[in-house]
């Protein structure tokens, strides 16, 4: 990956990289700046981030398909503006 602009592709590969502040400097950069101008890709970062705060709300022992899809049908509905 040069220094150019990110493609959608790209960017949607790498999500929960920068979700979990895993990305070098660069890349968010990068990333930021796609998503400033994509706003389809800000809304997959925005479903991506309440799926992933909806799997860290799970408790342990749960049966997990169950839990999974309460939590994401109650984050989803939570958000909805």
């Amino acid at each position: 990956m040069g220094l150019g602009m990110l493609n959608c592709r790209e960017v949607t590969g790498r999500a929960s990289e920068l979700l979990d502040g895993e990305l070098p400097l660069p890349v968010r950069v990068q990333m930021r700046l796609h998503l400033l101008m994509c706003r389809f890709c800000r809304e997959y970062m925005r479903q991506m981030s309440l799926v992933i705060r909806a799997l860290r709300r799970l408790p342990t022992g749960d049966d997990p398909s169950e839990a999974l899809q309460r939590e994401l049908l109650h984050a989803f509905q939570a958000e909805r503006p």
